[in-house]
């Protein structure tokens, strides 16, 4: 039978569960055993993806095309192997699923009720994640106490009920905050949250204490007895150099110990050489290079989760700190040539990320111009490699009207457009228009790119076929191929479909543009190759 650890959070949000979680998993997964995850997310909508990146953060799209909360991207970072739909699940999701099967009269007329039909559903899919796996780390959003996740609590307790105690492990992860002009570290909102996880029906068996300093003896056997756990089953947690440096923490805390106890795992030794080795070389590289971040989502740095984790773990393998230069694209679109050849005199890099809608665009056509002719490597991701083509368009090949119909409909030189249908990634025939919802018009997820050989591509992912996840409306528009090719743009990777994947430009020392979004396959040990590769041709021309 598969194990179950679920993770809750208490006092208030942004403690670091997702981390959490994920630095558990990660030093069971180096323990032998096989680890899968979970996050439930109680908000209401289906899934994030229509959702503001100032409201959420980013969107992380699997390979299989879900839209999800961007702690899966987490997961799949710090557990090196691809998650599903199935492992991140929303309120809005459990509702839908349960008022179809009502309509459809699955219930055979049953007053439909949140016990156990709701409950229900959410167990069903926690336990199909558990199918294949020895353990699942679940991690339920939000803050114990919030109205929208009881229904996600009691299931949970219900199921611990169900596969038995040495089955089941609850942590709570809470806050020890530190009273300045008192001098004192407080326990008692963490007493009254794990009081209020009791009210539920539920007893934590580790407490996870997020704080500022580390935490006396004396107060960890306070916390102990008044939450009633064991003693070595009180594990802080300080703020770390780097997030990947969480698990070797933990581990030196013995933390596996009394997971081991509670779940009957027996004696574990997880083999952590390899992490400990990048972990050391993301806080304490040997080089450094500074590349220009150019967005317009700065106000919440999580809108770039994963690409920002992409630069990290693309550095420590190269022994080196990326340092990123956030580069309001709005501001840009103020500024002079000189003013702009000012801004961007001490990076050796410019990366433009995706993003939707016609704010900043200006700005970021003006970056990239300027790292076309000054012959600064430059890599686009999404609308990042569709301005590129406009702009490219527009300087190069002298049609100043060129745009994309994302922000002028009506353009007459549609240079990126929206095209009609397409095929998805489950080999569904979709079509779009301007008018269709945007959370049904998208390329999500994983995508063949025919890569061709002799290209700055092809010298990265060294093969000539790559999965990449996707998440857009619009393409480059194919009728301009013969123009851009005849101008020194190279067209270096293509759908099956003849969908323009890649770009470059010829006689450039490094300038990649991508339709697709390489930092969603991007792990920890196992970095993506095209963000290497602009790092490193970054640092290779780098300005002395």
């Amino acid at each position: 039978m598969s194990k179950y650890i679920f993770v809750t959070g208490g006092v208030l949000s942004s403690l670091g569960k997702g981390i959490t979680s994920a630095s558990i998993a990660t030093l069971l997964q180096h323990s032998g055993f096989k680890v899968s995850m979970v996050k439930i997310d109680p908000y209401i909508n289906v899934d994030p993806g229509t959702m503001s990146p100032f409201e959420h953060g980013e969107v992380f799209v699997t390979e299989d095309g879900a839209e999800t909360d961007l702690d899966i991207g987490n997961y799949e970072r710090f557990l090196n192997k691809n998650l599903s739909k199935k492992n991140n699940f929303t309120t809005g999701q459990v509702y839908l699923s349960v008022i179809e099967k009502e309509r459809r009269g699955d219930y055979l007329g049953k007053t439909v009720q949140i016990i156990p039909h709701i409950t229900d559903e959410i167990k069903s899919r926690i336990k199909e994640v558990a199918k294949d796996v020895d353990i699942v780390v679940v991690e339920l959003g939000g803050t114990v106490g919030d109205i929208e996740g009881l229904p996600f609590l009691e299931a949970v307790r219900q199921l611990k009920q169900e596969v038995g105690s040495s089955n089941a492990m609850f942590v709570h992860v809470t806050l020890i905050p530190y009273i300045k002009a008192a001098g004192e570290l407080k326990t008692k909102p963490t007493q009254h949250s794990v009081q209020e996880l009791r009210r539920i029906g539920i007893t934590p068996h580790m407490i996870v204490a997020r704080t500022e300093k580390p935490l006396p003896k004396s107060l960890k056997e306070k916390l102990a007895d008044a939450c009633d756990v064991d003693r070595d089953s009180v594990i802080e947690a300080v703020d770390a150099p780097t997030v990947y440096q969480v698990p070797l923490n933990f581990l030196n805390q013995d933390i596996l110990k009394p997971i081991a106890r509670k779940l009957d795992l027996g004696e574990l030794h997880p083999d952590m050489s390899e992490w400990n080795y990048l972990v050391k070389k993301i806080i304490s590289p040997q080089k450094e290079v500074k590349i220009a971040f150019v967005g317009k989502y700065l106000k919440l740095k999580e809108s770039y989760k994963s690409l920002i984790e992409a630069l990290i773990h693309a550095g420590a393998h190269l022994d080196m700190k990326v340092n990123i230069d956030w580069v309001d694209s709005e501001e840009l679109e103020k500024m002079s040539e000189e003013e702009i050849a000012e801004r961007f005199s001490e990076v050796s890099g410019i990366l433009v990320p995706g993003g939707f809608g016609e704010r900043g665009v200006e700005g970021k056509l003006k970056a990239i111009k300027y790292a076309r002719e000054n012959k600064i490597p430059y890599l686009g991701i999404c609308l990042g490699m569709q301005l590129a083509v406009i702009e490219f368009v527009r300087n190069v090949c002298g049609i100043e009207n060129a745009n994309s119909q994302e922000f002028d409909p009506d353009t007459k030189e549609p240079v990126v457009y929206l095209i009609d249908e397409f095929i998805d990634a489950s080999g569904e025939k979709q079509i779009r228009t301007h008018t269709s919802p945007l959370g049904g018009t998208m390329r999500l997820g994983g995508y063949e790119c025919l890569v061709k050989e002799g290209t700055k591509l092809y010298d990265a992912y060294k093969t000539d076929k790559v999965i990449e996840r996707h998440r857009h409306r619009y393409e480059v528009n194919g009728a301009y191929e013969d123009l851009l090719e005849k101008n020194g743009m190279i067209i270096s990777g293509k759908s099956k479909e003849g969908l323009i994947e890649a770009v470059e430009i010829k006689n450039h020392p490094w300038f990649v543009g991508v339709q697709f979004h390489p930092e969603f396959s991007n792990k920890l040990r196992n970095p993506n190759k095209v963000i290497m590769a602009f790092v490193e041709n970054a640092y290779k021309y780098r300005k002395c």
